[in-house]
């Protein structure tokens, strides 16, 4: 359906109306920053943090932490990022700390004053009292009190990364229930307990050490092995599987890096050009695709010389993994090169089970038992969506995972020749066939029509400044009733969004048993260039902008600065549309 433009005095209202935006993340920052820059009025962020950045912010990141990203991605259009430190030995990958003083640097120079903030504010509940009319129940942390803020707008921005997950059998309970003697921490504690533990465990050169172990396969638990360990601690790495990664010897060149050069080589659900047609439905093209992704992961390990019989190889095909890490240049302070060297001593193929009764150690399921000083779980997020809606809000409005409405048989089968051998879909994940109804990651299908609430961040990428600053404006001009390319129908919207759901289950048959439902909706990782070409076309604006003819368009280096006209663009649209 194409909507209408709404009359100067609808959209005047519409301004007017105040705006929740729930979480201070980059997702929260943008979309507050997008919609002051359209004229709302009475936009208000809250976050139980005592300053922006979400997962970036200041007590959450540590020393050593670095970013999948490089310079010149994972910022905003409206400021440039100053050169990372240490970016001629990382390859430009941005540090943790880096990106939490671009957000603080952010918020300051365009935010501060022209939003209303309520920093350290948990957020208890978010109930729809009717269309246009939202209450958001909240308590202020210092003080304890609670109140109810009315918002006719809500943006959630919480994202999956806001509360930890934590296998029962290894959390604090658990830990006390035994008379487990040491620090018992999840990851997200890590840099505010980051002193503590230093003080508590001795490193390897007083003769006495003591010994770190860090449970989770993922990027933060290789990131705290190697601060650790370069700190000179005894430092122990138990995991079941791992990540993929990407590595080199030397710096991997922008139009390699920063371009649509790997998004083509994985099949979104729409192939929209010739190459990705040819790539991913013919034999040849099929063969060439698994060739460069097997000779990229191939060439990965060989960088950082990992030996055949490692655990370290033990991780999906690059073509069927979310999960994957960007290492950029070889460097000796590196997870790898310190695992190389010794440094860090790994414990996997394993799956840690809980806490000895002997009140020092963890119990591997291979029956071995670690004894530690300090247990690090770095064992993943799960989603805050959960816990602040009430049951009958989220059902009105359409979250959560459900069993599908549509029959599977009226379900595209895209038969792309380079998933025609997917990985064996593990036992956990045989019986899991749900859904989800939310459309284009960004709206619940079931309240697509109602324009009052926007999801935003939900959408996996490996460039999450390009996909949330295109998303926020999609956001902005879904909320004004611009003219755009949406669904004629609820029931449309439904159809949509859950077909998108089983294109996801058939691109990675193995991931949904993690992802949490903040997720589940957009695996557009290595596709983010396609997804987001998709939100632009919606409101009717130019999409693949960075051009190029048709033999070089693959390599044309991404950048921000080519949304830095969307406003225009979009009030062009909008003004034509009234005419």
């Amino acid at each position: 359906m194409e909507s209408a433009a709404p009359s100067s005095l609808d959209r005047k209202k519409v301004l007017s109306e105040p705006v929740g935006i729930l979480g201070a993340g980059i997702a929260g920052l943008i979309n507050a920053q997008i919609l002051v820059q359209d004229g709302f009025t009475n936009v208000t962020v809250i976050t139980r943090d005592r300053s922006v950045g979400g997962v970036w912010s200041r007590d959450r990141v540590y020393p050593g932490l670095c970013i999948n990203n490089v310079h010149g991605e994972y910022r905003f259009s409206f400021m440039e990022m100053p050169t990372p430190e240490g970016a001629e030995e990382t390859g430009g990958h941005i540090t943790g700390l880096g990106m939490c003083e671009y957000m603080e640097t952010f918020y300051s120079k365009f935010l501060d004053g022209k939003a209303t903030f309520k920093f350290e504010t948990e957020i208890l509940n978010v109930k729809r009292i009717e269309k246009g009319s939202w209450e958001v129940e909240v308590q202020d942390l210092p003080t304890g009190g609670v109140k109810v803020i009315h918002f006719a707008r809500i943006i959630l921005c919480t994202g999956g990364c806001s509360n930890p997950k934590i296998p029962p059998s290894l959390n604090s309970t658990a830990a006390e229930q035994v008379g487990f003697k040491g620090i018992a921490i999840h990851s997200s504690q890590f840099r505010l307990k980051y002193e503590d533990i230093l003080a508590a465990v001795q490193p390897k050169e007083s003769g006495k050490p003591g010994t770190i172990l860090v449970v989770g396969g993922g990027k933060s638990a290789m990131d705290i092995c190697a601060r650790l360990a370069n700190e000179g601690q005894s430092v122990v790495h138990a995991f079941e599987t791992t990540d993929v990664f990407i590595a080199s010897t030397s710096t991997i060149p922008p139009f390699i890096r920063k371009s649509r050069f790997l998004s083509i080589f994985n099949p979104h659900i729409v192939l929209r050009t010739r190459l990705e047609r040819f790539l991913h439905t013919t034999t040849l093209g099929s063969r060439i695709t698994h060739s460069v992704l097997k000779k990229l992961q191939e060439d990965s390990f060989a960088a950082y010389q990992i030996p055949k019989d490692s655990p370290l190889r033990n991780s999906p095909p690059f073509l069927y993994s979310i999960r994957t890490n960007d290492e950029g240049r070889v460097h000796p302070t590196s997870y790898y090169s310190l695992v190389n060297a010794g440094k860090i001593k790994l414990e996997a193929p394993t799956r840690a089970l809980g806490y000895s009764k002997d009140g020092k150690s963890v119990v591997l399921d291979t029956g071995k038992e670690i004894a530690a000083d300090v247990v690090i779980l770095a064992t993943g997020w799960q989603s805050s969506w959960t816990n602040i809606f009430d049951k009958e809000t989220a059902a009105q409005v359409g979250l959560g995972r459900h069993e599908p409405t549509i029959e599977a048989k009226s379900v595209p089968s895209w038969n792309y020749k380079t998933l025609a051998k997917p990985p064996v879909i593990h036992p956990e994940n045989e019986n899991q066939k749900y859904v989800t109804s939310i459309y284009r990651g960004l709206v619940p299908a079931r309240n697509i029509g109602n324009r009052d609430f926007a999801i935003a961040g939900a959408i996996f990428s490996a460039n999450n400044g390009y996909t949330s600053e295109v998303a926020a404006h999609w956001i902005s001009a879904y909320f004004q009733g611009d003219p755009m390319r949406l669904p004629s129908s609820k029931e449309e919207a439904i159809r949509d969004a859950e077909i998108r759901a089983m294109w996801m289950r058939r691109r990675y048959p193995n991931m949904l048993s993690w992802v949490n439902e903040s997720y589940s909706a957009s695996l557009d990782f290595w596709t983010w260039p396609q997804a987001a070409d998709e939100l632009l076309e919606d409101m009717h604006l130019r999409s693949m902008r960075s051009g190029g003819n048709w033999l070089t368009w693959p390599f044309k280096i991404i950048d921000l600065k080519e949304l830095s006209t969307l406003k225009e663009e979009r009030a062009a649209i909008r003004s034509k549309a009234a005419s």
